[in-house]
């Protein structure tokens, strides 16, 4: 028997994204979160929720732009430490050691260190109560070379990005393959 656990942000897994985004003095800033996932194929878009209060949410209001940096399980402590300080009051590049990078096609910068980037053009605000969700459209994808595949394909197991449990507040690693998409369930 299931037990209700109420209504409440409770889905797995989450991702442990890295929002990228300039201030109006063009500083660049770094935000972690947790709300966000895929939500269109054509044209490829992916979906962020920020609350108003945050200092990213005004940056990507006014530059109509921003980039999700997935980070390798090396850079969890980062991650963790972007989301914990507001770039209000803080330079986390120059805090983290990491290096911020200007995109050349959206008005947001990167962290070069993290192997993944999607480069978004923001195409859509939707308020929604609490957080407001910005759908952005990737207008590129960049990846270390080192966590590609034989076939040019993102390797999980070599990228290893980081999952994040609500509930419990904790960060995990992504484990092991078990099965081919659109294939294990064929009979």
């Amino acid at each position: 028997m299931k037990k209700s656990l109420g209504a409440k942000t409770l889905v797995y897994p989450i991702p442990v994204w890295v929002v990228g985004t300039y201030d109006k003095e063009r500083k660049p800033n770094v935000m972690t979160i947790a709300w966000g996932g895929i939500c269109c194929s054509s044209p490829p878009c992916v979906a962020i929720s920020l609350r108003k209060a945050t200092y990213s949410y005004g940056n990507i209001v006014g530059r109509k732009a921003f980039t999700i940096n997935v980070p390798s399980e090396k850079y969890v402590k980062e991650a963790d430490y972007f989301g914990t300080v507001s770039g209000r009051d803080v330079n986390k590049f120059s805090e983290s050691g990491l290096t911020s990078v200007e995109s050349d096609l959206v008005d947001a910068p990167y962290v070069k260190e993290f192997p993944l980037v999607l480069e978004c053009r923001l195409i859509h605000t939707i308020e929604i109560g609490l957080h407001t969700e910005f759908i952005g459209e990737i207008m590129d994808v960049k990846a270390d070379e080192t966590v590609l595949g034989k076939n040019g394909a993102i390797d999980v197991e070599k990228l290893k990005p980081v999952i994040f449990a609500p509930d419990i507040a904790g960060y995990y690693g992504v484990s092991k393959p078990i099965g081919k998409a659109f294939s294990i369930g064929k009979r």
